[in-house]
């Protein structure tokens, strides 16, 4: 049995993510901030016979990450999968008027959440046979995607969500380092519809969940400390 927790999952990317992992016969930790949400969303996938539990889990708060920790070892002696879903757009401010304050709360969920979510279940993943880490990143994390005048993401100019995702990236490299037998990468769903961005995607989230899922499915041959699209590697 193949047992994956997904932050964020209630909705969005991650929730199409559990219902694609889910349909492989997986058990999936649908985690949530908001505990009715993240039982309506459990349910609705439940509904079809796959094996989907809520998980209560605020990625910002210590406590409630441990509390979540102690929730899926009531369940599993091991953890096989962490997909570290979970992300806001944060402060909107334009660039010369940006100050520290309006990098917190994106940090805080962007970076920091998938840190300390990461850390508390390390124990659980070790048991895994093979365990495998995604962090869902952003080509706006990309100086390469950032910098090229023919990609979209060029156009976007902000200083708060894009160095937020270029700080997991590096996370991710340094997990991957500190952690060579197991799969540590990041992955760019692509400019995709959801509610983080009005629906103004032009991807589905079931096209821009493919890229997590593979990743969440890579066997001992795949790849570690890498940044993927659906189109293969995304340059940092």
């Amino acid at each position: 049995m193949t047992i994956a927790l997904i932050t964020g999952a209630n909705r969005g990317l991650g929730h199409e993510t559990a219902r694609q992992l889910a349909g492989r016969g997986w058990t999936i930790l649908l985690g949530a901030r908001d505990p009715d949400k993240g039982r309506v969303a459990a349910e609705k996938l439940a509904a079809d016979g796959a094996d989907v539990r809520p998980v209560t889990i605020d990625v910002t708060d210590d406590d409630s990450v441990a509390a979540a920790v102690e929730q899926v070892a009531s369940w599993t002696d091991h953890l096989d999968v962490l997909v570290n879903n979970a992300g806001i757009i944060g402060s909107t401010t334009p660039p010369l008027e940006t100050g520290p304050e309006d990098f917190l709360a994106c940090f805080g969920v962007n970076l920091l959440g998938p840190v300390r979510v990461t850390r508390a279940f390390l124990p659980l993943l070790a048991k895994a046979e093979l365990p495998r880490v995604v962090m869902v990143s952003s080509g706006m994390g990309s100086f390469g995607i950032t910098t090229d005048p023919d990609r979209l993401e060029s156009g976007f100019v902000s200083l708060v969500y894009p160095s937020s995702k270029a700080a997991l990236n590096m996370v991710t490299t340094m997990y991957a380092k500190a952690l060579p037998d197991w799969k540590v990468n990041a992955v760019d769903p692509g400019y995709t519809a959801t509610d983080l961005n009005g629906h103004s995607g032009h991807k589905t989230v079931e096209e821009g969940a493919r890229i997590i899922v593979e990743m969440a499915a890579v066997g001992p041959d795949g790849p570690t400390g890498g940044f993927f699209d659906d189109t293969g590697r995304v340059p940092w």
